[in-house]
């Protein structure tokens, strides 16, 4: 892991268990989000679109398997789903923005559930700028959430109706490989969701594109 985002990121959840130290742990992490967006949004402007979509380490086991298209909509579309269906009780903006139909995206889970050339056709079918546009709108719903989120708040439990409510959603597929995800999220208190997807989730799945890079380009 890159040391100094895995540096900031157990700085803040250090910050985060004190209530003195709070809001220094969300501007830290504030800070980590940043500089991670800025490396996906430097993917825009280096790769082209048959690279969004190559999977050279297709056999492989790990976040590297897959495309840098796919990265970017999976973390997305978890951040989404967990800040908006789970914490904000709220619509997602995939949904409040007609995202779906922005995007061309043939579906509206988290697409833990492709595999192989699913996700090689999946990312191709992607328009890149929407996609762009849905992964800055929803990070800056989330910068806004984490802003006003209070120390107080972080034990909060997510209520049984909130997971019944994602369930009926149908964001998350039935697929094995998916549908472990709505118990993990449901497990965790908000301080635990900070983590995963707000944090590390971003760092792997970042660092697995970085390594895809690297390997077309060379």
């Amino acid at each position: 892991m890159n040391r100094e985002w895995s540096e900031l990121n157990k700085t803040f959840q250090q910050q985060i268990k004190k209530e003195a130290t709070f809001r220094q742990g969300i501007e830290t992490l504030l800070d980590l989000r940043e500089q991670l967006i800025d490396v996906v949004l430097s993917f825009r402007k280096e790769l082209n679109r048959e690279e969004f979509n190559a999977m050279p380490f297709i056999n492989a086991d790990g976040y590297h398997s897959k495309t840098v298209a796919y990265s970017i909509w999976h973390i997305f579309r978890i951040e989404d789903i967990v800040a908006h269906t789970l914490i904000n009780d709220d619509e997602q903006i995939l949904f409040a923005s007609d995202y779906m139909e922005r995007i061309k995206a043939p579906l509206i889970t988290t697409g833990n559930e492709l595999v192989g050339k699913e996700i090689a056709e999946f990312s191709a079918q992607l328009v890149l700028d929407e996609l762009y546009n849905y992964a800055i709108e929803v990070m800056t719903s989330t910068k806004a959430m984490l802003e006003n989120l209070a120390f107080g708040e972080l034990k909060n439990i997510i209520s049984v109706q909130r997971k019944d409510k994602l369930m009926s959603l149908n964001v998350v597929s039935s697929d094995e490989k998916a549908a472990w995800l709505v118990d993990y999220w449901c497990g965790k208190d908000i301080g635990g969701l900070l983590s995963m997807p707000f944090s590390r989730h971003w760092i792997m799945h970042i660092e697995a594109s970085l390594r895809i890079i690297a390997k077309l380009r060379k």
